[in-house]
């Protein structure tokens, strides 16, 4: 069995910070515009970094700490297409050849960006693709393995948001991130832990597919059926057996959105904020807006905005 990364410590998390300056942005954190909302809730805008998404964070500090003279063969990663994007820019601004698997029904807005990158797209099907996280890489691809999660120069990365949320709102009673990998939520709850914070760390999940929920309520890792959904990025099926250790040790709990609620947080957040986010990217604020964060000072993760334009009209226009 693959054995649990190591949680960053506070170090290592503002050390990934310094490493990652001048690829990633500080992000600003936003009170949302909802009065009628449970508790006092805050958006970390990350749709606003240069690939839409967050993961230009852990992506750039996973690269940008591999000795230069180990990057001749370029670097991979297996991603649905945030992280593809954050290690594809990455790989870019260091001129290094950067190829990418994907499950073959990767949303057709990031497949497009990865191909304005120049990565090499390796299309696959969902079991192959969750088989090259397992296994942390491919035998046929040639460069640098860079796994979305289970990494700790990964999950550091993921930390410098905790970091900046204190900065701004040092008195935050609770963080809503969306889960995927687990490595955002666990790097971010790891900085606030590292930092002396008290505040809660609960992972959001989509309805279509909630293996975190399940697993919690099982006390082990289990499997969960994948339903169709518009919210890609999120729901793997399973949990990462590596993962599990850090979940268990560092978050709160984990919450569910239903569809129609991320949704409503979809366009919400463009009528009030005018922010345009991808449907994993809603869920925190799906969420916290139906009251399953609690009260308090919430802040919610904003992940991606990369969202389909067609999908993104429809959902504004709506009812």
């Amino acid at each position: 069995m693959i054995p649990a990364p190591e949680i960053p410590t506070l170090a290592a998390v503002r050390s990934a910070a310094d490493r990652i300056r001048g690829l990633a942005i500080r992000t600003p954190l936003l009170r949302l515009n909802a009065d009628d909302a449970p508790g006092e809730i805050w958006i970390k805008c990350e749709n606003l970094q240069p690939i839409g998404s967050f993961k230009v964070r852990p992506a750039a500090s996973a690269i940008l700490n591999v000795p230069r003279g180990q990057l001749d063969q370029g670097v991979y990663t297996a991603s649905a297409g945030n992280m593809a994007q954050g290690v594809a820019y990455t790989a870019r601004r260091l001129g290094v050849p950067c190829s990418v698997v994907l499950p073959h029904d990767a949303a057709p807005t990031k497949v497009a960006a990865l191909k304005r990158m120049d990565a090499q797209l390796h299309f696959v099907s969902h079991e192959e693709w969750w088989q090259v996280l397992l296994n942390r890489g491919r035998a046929d691809i040639a460069g640098r393995f860079i796994h979305p999660a289970a990494d700790p120069d990964v999950i550091a990365g993921d930390g410098t948001i905790g970091l900046e949320i204190l900065d701004d709102l040092p008195d935050v009673d609770t963080v809503v991130v969306p889960y995927g990998g687990g490595g955002l939520s666990c790097g971010i709850a790891a900085a606030l832990r590292g930092a002396g914070s008290k505040a809660r760390v609960y992972a959001a999940e989509s309805a279509h597919c909630a293996p975190l929920s399940a697993s919690l309520a099982m006390g082990r890792p289990v499997e969960v059926p994948v339903n169709p959904s518009f919210v890609t990025g999120l729901g793997a099926g399973r949990v990462l057996g590596e993962m599990w250790p850090l979940v268990n040790q560092l978050l709160a709990g984990a919450v569910v959105a239903k569809e129609d609620e991320t949704t409503a947080a979809v366009r919400l957040l463009y009528e009030r904020n005018r922010m345009v986010v991808e449907g994993a990217g809603a869920v925190s604020v799906a969420c916290a807006l139906a009251g399953r964060a609690g009260q308090g000072r919430i802040v919610c993760v904003l992940s991606g905005g990369n969202i389909d334009a067609d999908r993104f009209a429809r959902i504004i226009s709506g009812p």
